[in-house]
């Protein structure tokens, strides 16, 4: 009786451009409604799971301009719904400021990389930048590919959020945020793909430039790179080494901007839960893709005893490490599009395409302790 009070006393003016309670009755039965000048909250009962009630009243919502998803709140169940922006609101401080500091940390892994002092000089930090616009540029294309298709799809989605940390690399990655539903399984599979490939074409170029660079004196780094299959063709395609025969050279630090763009991709191309590749298997193979990212953490745990065993023990901790890693994002869920219906046979061939490009970005010890 509650809900059909509800439907008859509340106007559609009322709520503004939010949709009425009555456009998904039977779906999620609504008693009440809380309207602020951030959101829409619809509390009420759902008739079946969360999954097939998001995907019910999703469409209702997106085309009155808003997100929605379904919370419970104190045993109460919540439709939120937010006002839908594709676009930039306002000035993006936190990503300017992260970039900025990404920056920062990336100069600074540089100068270990080219073994430049900077507590004796530190203005000759700048002369690190090589280093740093490989890395940064390599992980900004490849998140600007996602950002591009989800505007595309019409799908909300933040600017790059990059991660500084004063580690060797100077950086833990890139990532964006997106807080929508996507409406169907081309969008999540155009969304998931763009980045991999963006981030890989940038890798290519990144390779090629760093390879025909010279050489610099090794330093003190604690570690050296495995270099993957793509890294090791493309230096091959262009005839230049990767290591040399004097050992107290190394490769441009520059090449090291396209073995992150590689480790990057392969680590990503992971199918499971929310990484790119959970994305694209999700879109290729709709449920299955359950069924295969189980598989995922036996595999990284066994490269971590392949390592062991075979490898003198370098990189078991970081296959260990993603190996409960992938646990959690298993765990966390992967995307649901709206509309399930099958890709067609040109996005499975450019899936089948990433995937073999992300195998190529593979080699089972990415870092080499010294």
């Amino acid at each position: 009786m509650y809900p059909e009070s509800l439907a008859t006393t509340m106007s559609e003016t009322a709520l503004g451009d939010a949709p009425h309670p009555a456009r998904f009755a039977g779906v999620f039965d609504v008693y009440e409604v809380e309207s602020t000048a951030d959101e829409v909250r619809y509390y009420g009962e759902p008739r079946s799971d969360h999954q097939s009630v998001l995907r019910a009243v999703a469409p209702v919502f997106r085309d009155r301009g808003y997100a929605v998803s379904v919370e419970k709140n104190l045993g109460e169940f919540v439709l939120v719904a937010t006002e839908r922006s594709v676009g930039v609101d306002g000035f993006p401080t936190t990503n300017v400021v992260l970039f900025l500091a990404t920056v920062a940390t990336t100069l600074f892994a540089g100068t270990q990389w080219y073994g430049i002092d900077v507590v004796a000089n530190p203005a000759r930090i700048v002369e690190a930048w090589p280093f740093a616009a490989a890395v940064v540029g390599v992980l900004g294309v490849h998140e600007t590919g996602h950002y591009v298709a989800s505007r595309y799809h019409d799908v909300q989605a933040s600017l790059p959020y990059f991660i500084p940390i004063p580690t060797l690399l100077g950086t833990m990655g890139a990532v964006i945020r997106m807080n929508d539903t996507l409406p169907d399984r081309e969008s999540l599979f155009d969304i998931g793909v763009a980045g991999p490939l963006a981030g890989l074409a940038a890798t290519v170029v990144v390779t090629a430039i760093g390879v025909t660079l010279p050489p610099v004196e090794v330093g003190a780094l604690p570690v050296a790179l495995g270099y993957p299959p793509l890294i090791q063709l493309i230096a091959a395609a262009l005839g230049e080494p990767l290591t040399y025969a004097d050992p107290s050279l190394m490769a441009n630090p520059v090449v090291v901007g396209g073995w992150v763009g590689a480790f990057v991709t392969f680590l990503n191309l992971l199918p499971v839960g929310q990484l790119d590749g959970g994305h694209i298997v999700r879109a290729m193979f709709g449920s299955a893709h359950a069924t295969i990212q189980r598989l995922v953490p036996p595999v990284l745990f066994g490269l971590g005893a392949y390592t062991y065993y075979f490898a003198d023990g370098d990189s078991v901790s970081l296959w260990v490490v993603w190996g409960f890693l992938s646990l959690l994002f298993a765990r966390a869920g992967s995307a649901d599009p709206i509309d399930d219906s099958a890709l067609d046979s040109p996005r499975l061939v450019v899936g089948g395409l990433t995937l073999l490009l992300g195998a190529l970005s593979f080699t089972p010890v990415p870092l080499i302790l010294t």
